[in-house]
Formats: structure tokens, C-alpha cells, sequence
């Protein structure tokens, strides 16, 4: 059993306030992709990071903005360790995370049942995902809350997130892919 100092706390409280780069509404923390902080000296330390999908760009500036802030409180030297496994996972993703997402006008990702391999069904760029009442967890309008909505892109601002557009208020909006 792995004993977390207070100190490591502390570091883990202070690495996982820095604000996604991506996603500057949601801390490191939120978005579930800090994993541990370890110290290796009196002002030495070791973050352990997941990035969101092998390749992330923003891993680098996540990476840079953790030494930033751990060095600000008086570590020396930090390093930045990326980590594949477990992988990441929109589960990790908190509910403090999920709310933040939603009321900055980004569908949340739903909760994967499954930990397997997330199935991908490739076809036309602009579909009309079948709608009934008895589909458990739609992808809901985060402006106006309708299940309603409509694929209008796989892909949106970021490589992490697709572009929809709700059918009852007309707005589209980001929705976080599910992993």
C-alpha cells in the first residue's frame, strides 16, 4: 500500500487546480487526467499525468503549467511524467467536471457501461441518430436540455469532442466524446 504524504497532497491539490489548456473551465483535476504526485527529495517532485488520447497536443502545455505552479510553491525540480496506463477514460471525468462542461454549453460524455474497446461506426459526416424513448442515456442539449439533437461532425474544436446541433432550440454545441 502506496502512503500519500501530507506534502504529496498538498503538491497533488495545487498540480490538479491548473486548468486544462483545452478546456480552461475544467481544472486537471476535474478532467481526471492527474494521477499522483510523488515526492523524490525535499524539493523534489514527480507528477504522473494520463493524457485524454495517446498523441494529446496539449500534454505539453498541461506539463509546463503543473512545474509552473508546483516550482510557485517551492518545488525546485519537477518532473512531469506521462503515464498510458490505466488509460484515461471519460469516466474519470468528476461530476463537478460533468457540470462545469455542461454549463459552459458542452454535453458532457456519458458514462461508459463497459471498460472494454468504445465501438465506432464510420459513415456520412451528418447523421440523425435514431431517437427512441427507450434509449437509456441520450446526448442532451446542454442549452435547453432536449434529447433532440443531431451529429453534425465526429470532430469539433478539439480531437476530444464532436459538433451537435439540437433540433429544439436550433443551437449546436460541443458534446466530449465518450472513451
Amino acid at each position: 500500500m502506496v502512503t500519500t504524504t501530507a506534502l504529496e497532497a498538498e503538491l497533488l491539490e495545487i498540480a490538479g487546480s491548473v486548468p486544462d489548456p483545452e478546456l480552461p473551465v475544467l481544472t486537471l483535476q476535474e478532467l481526471g487526467v492527474l494521477r499522483a504526485v510523488h515526492l523524490s527529495g525535499a524539493d523534489a517532485v514527480e507528477v504522473e499525468l494520463t493524457p485524454t488520447y495517446t498523441g494529446c497536443p496539449a500534454v505539453e502545455a498541461m506539463s509546463l503549467d503543473i512545474e509552473r505552479a508546483l516550482r510557485a510553491h517551492g518545488m525546485r525540480e519537477v518532473t512531469v511524467r506521462t503515464v498510458l496506463a490505466p488509460a484515461w477514460s471519460t469516466d474519470d471525468i468528476t461530476a463537478e467536471g460533468r457540470r462545469k462542461l455542461r454549463e459552459f454549453g458542452i454535453a458532457p460524455p456519458r458514462a461508459v457501461r463497459d471498460k472494454g474497446p468504445v465501438s465506432l461506426d464510420l459513415g456520412p459526416t451528418r447523421t440523425l441518430e435514431a431517437r427512441t424513448l427507450e434509449e437509456p442515456d441520450p446526448v442532451r442539449c446542454p442549452h435547453c436540455g432536449s434529447a433532440d439533437t443531431e451529429l453534425l461532425s465526429r470532430f469539433s474544436s478539439t480531437a476530444c469532442k464532436a459538433l451537435r446541433r439540437c433540433l429544439a432550440c436550433r443551437e449546436p454545441f460541443d458534446h466530449f466524446k465518450e472513451l
